[in-house]
């Protein structure tokens, strides 16, 4: 333990030099070195015009059982054939997508990027491996240094993988609570601190040599509805835009930042023609991303199967139009070979040349070489799950968790607990079926009664409880396992809504939430609790340090990313 401390304070030097030195040149990105170069030209060379127009599509790939019979065949024919090059890897096991990999790469003449969603560390598509505290948790915990070692390992277990771009951060300013699909996962709604922790994740990442991928372009922030599902509308004036939206993208672009997504959105003030999403408008991708902004980096769509764009264009042409408005990835095609069909048209009709091609496959070449793909070498399977699982990982999580717990009401002081001889305590945990780490931690403390009671509890449930909670003089609620969507109040259910109610009317109460801030706005019954805390996910660490915070074992130094209602604000 006193080791991996060490470690992680050297890192942390090593941050705070890297964090504020000055690009070597403006919006610089690491892959332009004369190696890269070299070796890009030397494959280039080998390739036909169909071959780079192959390399310019990234298809998924799964590793679970369910689904990798159905895709292994057909990525295998895509890297033989149409000579793909990368995938973005999904849901699966680490040894599995290991094994996957070496056997695709062994396929492709040209090493094959491989990308994955790995926001909150591989456990956000693959099994095996703890999860890392989600974006908005880590800025609660308010230490951009904790967020470049949060980066640098996630990159450590991507290398490790024979993984080489991670698509995060997650750059978006959630401007808005009522936003289905960002919510958690940005650093939150001040420009300021979304920049700051997204440069740091960024310096992260790109530290050990894994493409950092800033999305979602030009910002999915302010949204009420979801790209998968539909096309969602930000409707700002430019003005707002600049200031806002773009405000953080400007910043990584001119650092260093190696990717960029774009996202699938209708922005009229950027270009108003009916239904165009914002990947597919040579007015956004073209014009403002790379002429106005000068970013000179890779540009992947966004994944070119959801409802966003797939709602009105058919596979293949959708592809083509990702192409012509400037993107130099087609993310998760759904009809490879039709798109080079209609993309080898496009060429002989002069609506992109084949130098243009040419130039976006240089590109790609040159962030691969960066990545250390041009002396590829196989994963190495022995010891994979250990080496992905490191004590140096646990420690950040630890020091995120602990520095998260945020302290939002305390009446009379009631927190840290005082005079414990004159307390009965009896705990409640909301969302469990057993004692958590929540309630675990308590018996540490005090002689503490612990009862749970699922959130689809019928409503009998408060009349079985109530009547054991006789004699007691505090109450301390815990509230876990929500969802991250704001609908259906965050899967809050009303019978859990009305033990809360009915609890605060009868006793004294420590409400904790383990759950999205904005959970609150729902909730004017947290208003009447004696102390209220927010520690944000359901993670073994928040409940640990959250029942330590509640009795004084450690003190509470987290500030709300978000304003969470019109009593709790942010900071």
């Amino acid at each position: 333990m006193r080791k991996a401390s060490i470690l992680l304070l050297l890192s942390g030097t090593i941050f705070l030099s890297a964090i504020f030195s000055a690009a070597s040149a403006q919006n610089a990105v690491p892959f332009n070195t004369s190696e890269a170069a070299h070796w890009a030209d030397s494959v280039m060379k080998t390739l036909t015009p169909d071959e780079r127009i192959g390399q310019l599509f990234m298809v998924a790939a799964y590793s679970d059982t369910a689904s990798h019979d159905n895709s292994m065949a057909r990525d295998t024919a895509l890297i033989r054939e149409q000579k793909i090059g990368g995938l973005i890897f999904f849901k699966g096991s680490p040894l599995r997508q290991a094994l996957l990999t070496n056997f695709y790469q062994s396929l492709s003449r040209v090493p094959l990027l491989i990308g994955m969603d790995a926001e909150w560390r591989l456990a956000m598509r693959l099994d095996s491996v703890p999860t890392f505290p989600f974006q908005m948790t880590a800025a609660a915990a308010g230490s951009d240094s904790l967020v470049y070692l949060m980066g640098a390992e996630i990159a450590k277990e991507c290398k490790r993988l024979g993984v080489q771009e991670d698509f995060a951060p997650v750059i978006d300013i959630n401007a808005n609570p009522d936003n289905p699909i960002i919510g958690m996962r940005s650093f939150g709604e001040d420009k300021r601190q979304v920049t700051a922790m997204g440069m740091a994740y960024m310096k992260g990442l790109q530290s050990e040599g894994v493409l950092a991928c800033g999305k979602h372009f030009p910002g999915h922030g302010d949204t009420k509805t979801d790209s998968h599902l539909s096309l969602p509308v930000v409707d700002y004036p430019m003005s707002r835009l600049d200031t806002l939206e773009l405000y953080p993208f400007r910043s990584l672009f001119e650092n260093g930042l190696a990717s960029v997504m774009v996202a699938h959105l209708f922005v009229p003030a950027l270009d108003s023609t009916k239904n165009r999403a914002s990947s597919l408008s040579p007015k956004v991708v073209n014009g403002l991303l790379k002429e106005k902004m000068n970013f000179k980096g890779l540009v992947f769509s966004d994944a070119l199967n959801m409802k966003g764009v797939a709602l009105y264009s058919k596979p293949g042409e959708v592809d083509l139009k990702a192409l012509l408005a400037g993107n130099d990835v087609l993310l998760f095609s759904q009809d490879v070979p039709k798109a080079i069909e209609e993309i080898k048209k496009a060429i002989e009709n002069k609506e992109i040349t084949q130098d243009e091609i040419d130039s976006r496959c240089r590109k790609i070449l040159m962030a691969k070489a960066w990545t250390g793909l041009n002396h590829y070498h196989p994963v190495d399977t022995l010891g994979l799950v250990k080496d992905i699982n490191s004590g140096q990982a646990d420690e950040i999580i630890k020091r995120i968790a602990k520095n998260a717990v945020t302290l939002l009401a305390n009446r009379n002081n009631l927190i840290p607990l005082k005079r414990l001889d004159t307390l009965k305590i009896a705990s409640l945990v909301i969302g469990d079926t057993l004692p958590d780490e929540f309630q675990l931690r308590m018996n540490d403390y005090a002689d503490v009664k612990h009862f749970n009671m699922p959130m689809n509890s019928p409503d009998t449930v408060i009349k079985t409880i109530l009547p054991k909670l006789k004699g007691f003089n505090l109450i301390i609620v815990g509230v876990t396992h929500t969802l991250t969507k704001p609908q259906d109040t965050f899967n809050m259910k009303p019978v859990a809504i009305k033990m809360i109610d009915t609890l605060e009317k009868r006793f004294p109460v420590i409400l904790d939430f383990f759950s999205d801030p904005y959970l609150l706005s729902y909730l004017p019954q947290v208003d009447r609790a004696n102390a209220l805390l927010m520690s944000y996910q359901s993670l073994p660490a928040t409940m640990d340090y959250s029942a330590q915070a509640i009795f004084g074992g450690i003190g509470t130094k987290g500030r709300l990313p978000v304003t969470a209602s019109s009593n709790y604000r942010r900071g």
